[in-house]
């Protein structure tokens, strides 16, 4: 099960942090991911961490904007947004993949959880 939580509304050019609890069954050996929906378009591939931490990857618009990181002691995955736009509005969902590799693609993920909502005003 993955609960995710600190949306908000924010300013342009604002920042958030996006955390997601998660099962011990579920994460320690699991890649984890965040995605967005926004509203009329297709979810799409925000942030990808494997299981160590080591290993990340990032959609190129969030590149040096975003920071996605892991606590394994706490079963929790976290997305820093920073310098966060209008076009960040949208729901934000983390997602545990099927294997432990940091993964970008939806279909390689097993599980999700609720979403959160972020929203950016101008």
């Amino acid at each position: 099960q993955l609960q995710a939580s600190g949306g908000g509304l924010v300013q342009a050019g604002g920042s958030l942090t996006l955390s997601c609890a998660a099962s011990g069954r579920i994460f320690s050996n699991n890649g984890m991911g965040w995605f967005r929906r926004a509203p009329g378009k297709e979810r799409e591939f925000v942030a990808a961490i494997n299981w160590r931490g080591g290993v990340t990857d990032y959609a190129d618009s969030m590149k040096g904007r975003f920071t996605i990181s892991r606590d394994n002691a706490k079963n929790t995955v976290a997305l820093q947004m920073n310098s966060l736009k209008p076009d960040d509005t949208a729901v934000y969902y983390c997602a545990a993949a099927r294997s432990s590799f940091s993964a970008t693609t939806a279909r390689d993920y097993a599980y999700w959880g609720q979403g959160t909502q972020v929203t950016v005003s101008s």
